[in-house]
Parts: C-alpha cells; sequence; structure tokens
C-alpha cells in the first residue's frame, strides 16, 4: 500500500502557483483575488474558509472574507454576489456551504459570474466541463485528478467505481472519469444510496472514490486487492482527545481497508488539502483570463 498523500502534492503544487502569482505581480502590478463569502458560524465552514484564505496568503494571492450573520436574506445575499461580479478587482468568489435552510443553494450558484465561480459549480462550467471544454472544474474532483496525476496512477481502461452523487463531487467526478483525457478513459460507474447489492460493484473497481458521506462506510469486503481507493468523507464527530474537539473520519474504514490496496488518500490529509489547490488554481487560471476574456 502506498499512501495518496495529500499534504506532499498540495505543498508541490503551490510552490508552483507561487512562482506564477509573483510573475503575474510582477507583469501586471496586481495580485490574483479571492473573495469568500461565509455565512453563519458552522465550526467545518469556519474551519475550511480560515484554510483557504491562509492559502491565499501563502502562496501571494490577496484574499478577502465577507461575513453574514446566519439570518441574512437571500436578497442580501443576491446582491453581494452582484456586487462582486461587477468588481474588476476580484477574479474569483466563493460562497462556503452549506447555507442556512432558508438559502436556496442553487440560486445562489447560478447567480455567480461563471468566469469568477472558482468553485467551478455553475452549470455553464459544469456543461463546458461535460464537453471537454476550458472550464473552472469543480474544486474536488479537480483535486483528485491533480493527485492521481502527481503519483503516475494509470486510468485509462480502468473501472472506476464512484459511490455518492453529489453535484459537487460526485456527479462531476464520474464525468471527469470518463473523458477522453488524461487522467480519464475509465470505465465508470455511478453508485448511491439507493443502489442495490452496491458492494457487488465497488468490488469490481480498480479505482473507488467513496463520496456518500457516510463514516467507515466502504469497508474492506467492499474493495478488491490492489484498488486505488481515494476517500473523500470528511465527517466530524466531537472528541475529547484532540485540541480542537472534534476528530474528522472519512467514508472508508482506512485500518481494515488499507492493506488491501495499492494506493490510498488518508482523512485527513488527503482530498481535503487537494480541494484547495485546485481553487487556488481555479484563480490563478481566472486572473490571467485562461479560459474567458477578461
Amino acid at each position: 500500500m502506498k499512501l495518496l498523500d495529500g499534504k506532499l502534492v498540495s505543498e508541490e503544487l503551490k510552490k508552483q502557483i507561487a512562482v506564477d502569482a509573483a510573475e503575474m505581480l510582477e507583469k501586471t502590478g496586481r495580485k490574483p483575488h479571492l473573495v469568500a463569502i461565509l455565512v453563519g458560524n458552522d465550526g467545518g465552514s469556519e474551519t475550511y474558509v480560515a484554510s483557504k484564505m491562509r492559502n491565499c496568503e501563502k502562496v501571494g494571492f490577496k484574499s478577502s472574507l465577507v461575513r453574514y450573520d446566519v439570518t441574512v436574506t437571500e436578497a442580501e445575499l443576491l446582491n453581494k454576489i452582484e456586487e462582486l461580479n461587477k468588481d474588476a478587482e476580484v477574479d474569483g468568489f466563493i460562497v462556503q456551504l452549506p447555507l442556512p435552510k432558508h438559502i436556496n443553494p442553487d440560486v445562489i450558484t447560478e447567480a455567480i459570474d461563471y468566469r469568477k465561480d472558482v468553485d467551478g459549480f455553475h452549470p455553464i462550467n459544469l456543461g463546458r466541463m461535460q464537453r471537454n471544454l476550458p472550464c473552472f472544474l469543480p474544486a474536488t474532483p479537480y483535486g483528485i485528478l491533480l493527485m492521481l496525476e502527481y503519483y503516475g496512477i494509470e486510468t485509462a481502461g480502468k473501472n472506476c467505481v464512484v459511490v455518492g452523487r453529489s453535484n459537487i463531487v460526485g456527479s462531476p467526478m464520474s464525468v471527469l472519469m470518463a473523458r477522453n483525457a488524461n487522467p480519464g478513459n475509465c470505465t465508470v460507474t455511478l453508485t448511491h444510496s439507493r443502489t442495490a447489492n452496491l458492494g457487488e460493484y465497488t468490488k469490481n473497481a480498480d479505482i473507488l472514490i467513496a463520496a456518500i458521506g457516510k463514516k467507515n462506510f466502504i469497508t474492506a469486503d467492499m474493495v478488491k486487492d490492489g484498488a486505488v481507493v481515494i476517500d473523500v468523507g470528511m465527517n466530524r464527530e466531537t472528541s475529547a482527545t484532540t485540541k480542537s474537539g472534534y476528530k474528522l473520519y472519512g467514508d472508508v474504514d482506512f485500518e481494515n481497508v488499507a492493506h488491501k490496496a495499492s494506493y490510498i488518500t488518508p482523512v485527513p490529509g488527503g482530498v481535503g488539502l487537494m480541494t484547495i489547490v485546485s481553487l487556488l488554481r481555479n484563480t490563478l487560471a481566472a486572473a490571467r483570463g485562461e479560459f474567458y476574456a477578461k
């Protein structure tokens, strides 16, 4: 078994991002600028956004945080999005999910200018992704591709099983792994919580991507020997033994699955760190006008 080390890969990729950002500053006099909107005080969201801001600073980006109380109205949030859409000094922005129940996340996502949609969730970016056209890829699936590429894992002709069909991870991941690209060219099966006899599918996977949001859901008997196992799960539980007061668990029973896998990601220290790198790469691409004219 070889560990797919998100910390190692993300640090290596951030070095090049920092070089590119410094080059942009020298040529244009400005840094790539990422704005994050955070609603409420969800612990997980606070942690993720703080990490994104720290990493922006580390690679030489400008970052701004816009905070709202949980009582903010959908209309107020839409007004801020429109303001950011029109702000030429903002290259990309994200609205941290989840949002309070009185705000429709689909309405918010579609209000973001697709040319600044560095999370890669806008229907235009998802549609272009489907057609294998240049676009901002959803950050977590993009991070997984970067990890597979870094470790030189062969994907062409392999059976890939994705567990979970969310619009953020599972569904776009299945499209990306099937595309005529590298990484890609897999035969992909997209499964979910309603899939009958799920283990029969996962046991045939050369590459197994778990993104179902359930602690230790993938057990050793569901994994074939030598599989590449990618764990997207970030399941938080309170813990008296950790400094933070909580502990993270993946969707994969790491302890029992690791000995069967050829490669496996840990939680934490795996896909989550790659998601942030993808966000930085998308923001740099937005600042340069790589996909859409500035």
